[in-house]
């Protein structure tokens, strides 16, 4: 007998084909600078943020990014285009260093844009990668670019955790109940991994003695290709936004399986001049050729 097609445990390959990024917002937290250049291509040391997640995408297998933007972002698109003529004039003086810097880019992963003409919230966004992502694709990432989540590899576990339990997985960190108002929180039970969490719904920036959990949605999502027609059936909010955590929470109502994986390690909003300083500073300590001064300065500036 076949196995059926829609047992996530019977698949091979690679868990998803297609990346979702949704970069078509305008940055107004870092006007003036973003009137020209769009946030998604702010060097985080020397390398743009979305580079980074296409980076992230590419190691979890996917093998197209599909950044949604809106009229007048093509600069990022074009970060990831042939540079040919420009690496022969490094080549030429002799930088083969920078020629692989360069490089990179166009090499990491095929890239395809889409465009989200008005401003609808998430949902809408995702909504629009609609017809990018073919037909037998069962799942497709989400990784919102404002959000680094670090160390790299979490993708690749909530991967594993669709094909043990099927439907769709999230990202989540454990934060200080004190903080959780912030934030996105699951309400979840157990399974039988510590770091892995039945999701029952979702509660967005509760008072803290009201959290039903202390786990906070981050910026990572593996859904299944159900969620296009939960995005179909939900009503817009405030100012006609269509939200994936609406469609989230409609699916989860009607049986779908939705899980989170629980991530140890670290994360940067890159969505705000505050903490877009911290990565900055963080990914320049980790540098051995600024990490050291740097350290220095750092030292001798906040004794000073």
């Amino acid at each position: 007998m076949s196995e059926p097609v829609n047992d996530p445990t019977a698949r091979s390959g690679p868990p998803f084909r297609s990346a979702v990024v949704p970069a078509a917002g305008l940055g107004t937290r870092f006007l003036p600078t973003t009137k020209t250049v769009p946030k998604e291509l702010l060097p985080v040391l020397d390398t743009p943020g979305i580079e980074l997640v296409a980076a992230e995408a590419a190691e979890a297998g996917a093998e197209q990014l599909l950044i949604v933007t809106s009229p007048g972002k093509d600069a990022v698109a074009a970060h990831f285009a042939d540079s040919s003529e420009l690496e022969k004039e490094l080549q030429s003086r002799g930088k083969d260093d920078l020629v692989a810097k360069v490089r990179r880019a166009h090499e990491l992963i095929d890239v395809r844009t889409v465009t989200q003409d008005e401003a609808k919230g998430l949902g809408h966004a995702v909504g629009c990668a609609r017809e990018a992502i073919g037909p037998d694709e069962e799942a497709f990432a989400v990784l919102l670019p404002d959000d680094l989540v670090l160390p790299t590899g979490v993708l690749a576990t909530m991967a594993e955790v669709r094909r043990r339990h099927g439907g769709s997985v999230l990202c989540a960190f454990d934060v200080p109940r004190g903080e959780i108002a912030a934030y996105g929180v699951f309400e979840v039970t157990d399974t039988d991994d510590e770091d892995v969490k039945r999701v029952h719904g979702m509660v967005e920036k509760p008072a803290p003695d009201e959290a039903p959990s202390t786990l906070a949605a981050a910026g990572r999502y593996l859904l299944d290709r159900a969620i296009f027609d939960a995005l179909d059936r939900i009503t817009p909010g405030a100012g006609g936004e269509l939200q994936l955590t609406d469609a989230v929470a409609l699916l989860i109502e009607e049986g779908h399986p939705v899980h989170v994986v629980v991530h140890r390690g670290g994360r940067h909003d890159l969505g705000n001049p505050g903490g877009y300083v911290r990565a900055f500073v963080d990914f320049a300590l980790e540098d051995p050729n600024y990490g050291p001064d740097l350290r220095e300065w750092l030292a001798s500036r906040l004794n000073g």
